[in-house]
């Protein structure tokens, strides 16, 4: 049986012992990455795999607020093919809307023809540390939300932060511990990554998203 999880527009069930999640379908019938379609009660819910989505991860490793809901618009930074923010259109649905940040021609194309499908997606071909050139391309954001693999990833996230994000509203990093260095270790990493969000961001919730995602923690902060 599938139940509304503690998450908003997040839904949830037990097999076995292991928890499965799950968002409704935006689009009935149509499957993004060959996840799972589930129909319970005339609602369709697709899977959410969390070795594939880093914030499925941080959900099933106890996140209880991703400040992502029905009607935001979000600002995506590393969009990839669209496996994530295609469970964060269902979550925002028609009343919202996502601007789908990628530097990757090749994970674009996957992209658009997700958008072809899913109306509340704009792709945008851009480079997220050169922020200022899309200034014109976008509004304000509810949320940024960003899973990039560079070296400077945080400064890349405040510089967004800083030119879209509404005052008040949700942040969301994804660390790549080897993106930033090799020769650290990830927890050290993690320690200094919070140090600088800190500064300037409150943080809500941090997560380690191992065994889902091997070196990778999740910072769910809030606007100041």
């Amino acid at each position: 049986m599938i139940n509304q999880s503690k998450i908003f527009e997040v839904y949830e069930s037990l097999e076995g012992r292991r928890k499965q999640l799950y968002t409704i379908n935006l689009l009935p019938g149509q499957n993004v990455y060959g996840e799972k379609l589930v129909k319970e009660n005339d609602v369709e819910y697709r899977e959410w795999d969390a070795y594939k989505s880093k914030l499925a991860a941080s959900i099933l490793k106890g996140s209880l607020n991703i400040g992502i809901r029905k009607g935001d618009e979000v600002l995506y930074l590393g969009s990839a093919s669209g496996t994530t923010v295609s469970h964060v259109s269902d979550i925002v649905g028609n009343e919202g809307f996502i601007f789908a940040v990628d530097i990757a021609p090749r994970v674009m194309r996957d992209l658009i023809f997700l958008c072809y499908k899913r109306k509340n997606i704009a792709p945008i071909l851009a480079d997220a540390n050169k922020a200022d050139l899309m200034k014109e391309r976008m509004s304000a954001v509810d949320v940024v939300y960003q899973d990039v693999a560079q070296k400077n990833q945080i400064e890349i996230f405040l510089k967004n932060i800083g030119l879209f994000l509404k005052e008040g509203g949700y942040a969301l990093l994804a660390v790549k511990a080897r993106s930033m260095d090799v020769t650290k270790k990830p927890k050290q990493i993690f320690k200094e990554v919070r140090e600088k969000l800190e500064k300037t961001l409150t943080i809500i919730d941090y997560r380690e998203l191992e065994p889902f995602q091997k070196d990778h923690c999740m910072f769910i902060c809030k606007n100041k």
